[in-house]
């Protein structure tokens, strides 16, 4: 069960003093409390854990400052789309808003290479609007003799320069303890230049000792991929973990599923699952269609498979894409033959333009529909 205080509900008031007294008398209940500061006021929700079959939610709701009570009956207790359950959908982090209702655009290189690289991906985002990027220090690879990613040593002047082009949010993949204090020393040694999206890659989706400390952090939005060989209710749960911990700002990665069946694209692609994410939880959904897709496959028509790929995740409803670019693919030293070039991007950027329209419209006539026939 969730109760869901008034707004901006005074935390040293008698009535919130009372009404945390009534929960600690609750037999066999335990009770977390989670704040979330947003731009205008800040929400509290309690939840309730344990045998809370027997609470009556008409009385739990005339408790002090309880504004409304969610009974949760789906197995993502955190995360999940309740029943009459209308909480706000969406987190802001270095003010850059992530929702169920909104889109970026996240390209950038999949692996940093070189300073030059880097400015050069950067500078080009700037021109075009763009406030978001992808940006890999570290790199898990299928082979240990293939490159892992400069580490911290690239993280200054990677974020040196992302303050220095606008760019807000660096999506940023970690896979040990270490990496996320190497980041957030070299976000203070640059003055907090920018910030960063802790990614999860798809190898560590069931790693749950890396999701419980980065879970327990909450400096830091996350990045959930979903594993590239589990079911959705088992990535979905990977999620949970995080958010169980303390950090409910998370985002549902889709990267494509590892089986042969996909061929000749990298991974089958998964994104038909958007929607599906989006009915069971409470968070935006991002896209890859870089890793799904695997290649620069093109149609007839010269449209590429990626383009198609991201068209058809973002028509569905997709809130993030995570794309590969880089300014010399050939030179990439990883994943270059799926990279787009810069001079493809204000293309790419048009191209996602018309499916979010697409998205925008169909979403339109599905609540015309719906109006007319209630």
């Amino acid at each position: 069960m969730i109760l869901i205080l008034t707004p901006n509900v005074d935390l040293h008031a008698p009535e919130y003093r009372q009404l945390l007294d009534y929960l600690d008398r609750l037999p066999n209940v335990a009770y977390r409390i989670h704040h979330e500061q947003g731009a205008h006021q800040r929400l509290t929700e309690i939840y309730l854990i344990g045998d809370t079959a027997a609470l009556s939610i008409d009385y739990m709701k005339s408790l002090p400052c309880v504004e409304r009570v969610v009974r949760v009956s789906e197995e993502y207790r955190v995360l999940g789309r309740h029943k009459d359950d209308s909480r706000p959908t969406h987190f802001e982090y270095n003010g850059v808003r992530f929702g169920q209702d909104n889109l970026n655009i996240f390209a950038g290189l999949c692996a940093v290479d070189t300073r030059e690289h880097v400015e050069l991906m950067l500078k080009a985002l700037h021109a075009h609007g763009q406030v978001c990027t992808r940006m890999g220090a570290y790199k898990p690879r299928t082979s240990p003799y293939s490159f892992q990613g400069h580490g911290k040593a690239c993280l200054p002047y990677v974020f040196e320069l992302a303050g220095k082009y606008g760019i807000k949010v660096i999506a940023m993949e970690v896979t040990h303890e270490s990496h996320i204090e190497e980041i957030r020393e070299a976000l203070d040694a640059t003055g907090n230049a920018t910030g960063v999206m802790l990614q999860i890659g798809t190898r560590n989706t069931q790693n749950f000792e890396l999701l419980k400390i980065v879970g327990r952090q909450q400096d830091f939005p996350v990045l959930l991929k979903r594993g590239f060989g589990i079911t959705l209710d088992e990535s979905l749960n990977a999620a949970e973990y995080l958010a169980s911990e303390g950090n409910r700002k998370v985002v549902f990665g889709l990267r494509g599923m590892k089986t042969n069946m996909g061929d000749p694209h990298r991974n089958f692609v998964d994104f038909a699952h958007v929607p599906v994410v989006k009915r069971l939880t409470r968070m935006p959904v991002c896209i890859d269609p870089s890793h799904s897709v695997g290649s620069r496959g093109a149609d007839p028509d010269g449209i590429l498979d990626i383009q198609h790929a991201v068209a058809q995740g973002v028509i569905a409803g997709a809130n993030m894409v995570l794309v590969d670019f880089h300014p010399a693919p050939a030179k990439a030293l990883v994943d270059g033959p799926q990279a787009l070039t810069l001079e493809e991007l204000p293309g790419f950027l048009e191209d996602v333009a018309i499916a979010r329209e697409a998205y925008e419209k169909r979403r339109a006539l599905a609540l015309r529909t719906k109006t007319s026939h209630a």
